[in-house]
């Protein structure tokens, strides 16, 4: 599948999962990588909106170092004035995947985010340094995308947090607590608010479900290994390779700590984590080579409360 395809392919699914009744779509951002094609997120959170009627449509997310702050207020006032309720910001502090990308983007450092976000909010507020029409007075939802220190960042500021176990859940549930325990209300959120993401495969058997995590778990430890993050493919094409020790070893951790099973399994997994995590909605992603099976997932999970789907 070439890039043109895929992009037109997250726009279908946006229609998809809103005619499943979701309650949220968010894309996200990346640079110079061969087998991901979603490097303008709010141009194509645009072209999802626009396709949609009344699903929430996102970022998940903006990354701060790659922009200057104005230009951000900029393009959420113009999503908001055109999707008005419909518009979620999504932001995050990432930096380039690797240091060549790092340098095209002007990156040397993460920067100061909490400067970055301070002014990007006060455009919103009408309180920055230039006026960033057609952002101020309007009220676009904000959350801060975290991994470790982001956690006291979005209670600081009093937005709501999306997180993830990438560096475990130990690692997670000592943010969550840390920023439910530190959370200062403010004009975006009265109380804390924590989106988890996580991974979730739903097929009809326990060893299909499996099988669509495959494909993005060796992209992944090829990414790891060759410093470059390839298309997905086939989880049989995966399966027959002969992996060097390393690959095989980032291959087999990258499949850990994932959701999947039949509706039941992943049901119970879910409602599971709900609890450890006291989570207020989940963000969900299944990547995977088959886009039909791809989308069943999706159905099966529909059924159950309203999560957060991203392509």
């Amino acid at each position: 599948m070439g890039h043109a395809e895929a992009l037109r392919d997250t726009v279908a699914f946006a229609q998809a999962v809103e005619a499943l009744g979701y309650h949220r779509f968010w894309v996200s951002e990346h640079h110079g990588v061969p087998g991901v094609a979603g490097s303008a997120p709010t141009v194509l959170a645009a072209a999802a909106a626009g396709a949609t009627s009344r699903i929430r449509v996102g970022t998940g997310g903006v990354m701060l170092p790659n922009h200057r702050p104005l230009v951000v207020a900029e393009q959420f006032g113009v999503l908001d004035s055109l999707f008005p309720g419909r518009i979620d910001m999504g932001l995050g502090r990432s930096l380039g995947f690797t240091e060549p990308v790092r340098r095209a983007l002007g990156q040397v450092e993460s920067g100061d985010f909490d400067a970055q976000l301070t002014e990007l909010l006060g455009y919103f507020t009408d309180t920055g340094p230039v006026r960033a029409y057609p952002a101020p007075g309007r009220r676009v939802p904000a959350f801060v995308l975290a991994t470790g220190a982001g956690a006291a960042v979005a209670a600081r500021y009093g937005l709501p947090l999306v997180i993830g176990g990438f560096r475990g859940e130990e690692a997670m549930l000592e943010a969550i607590s840390g920023y439910r325990s530190t959370f200062r209300p403010s004009p975006w959120a009265e109380e804390p608010y924590v989106m988890v993401s996580t991974t979730v495969a739903v097929a009809e058997t326990t060893e299909d479900a499996w099988r669509l995590l495959v494909p993005e778990a060796w992209s992944m430890a090829y990414s790891r290994t060759h410093g470059e993050f390839p298309p997905l493919r086939a989880p049989e094409e995966i399966l027959d390779l002969t992996m060097r020790p390393r690959e095989r070893q980032y291959f087999e951790e990258s499949l850990r700590g994932h959701i999947y099973g039949t509706l039941t399994e992943a049901a119970k997994s879910l409602d599971e984590l709900a609890a450890r995590t006291t989570a207020d909605e989940f963000l969900l992603t299944t990547s995977t080579y088959d886009r039909t099976a791809q989308l069943r997932s999706y159905q099966h999970l529909a059924t159950l409360q309203s999560p957060t789907p991203t392509p």
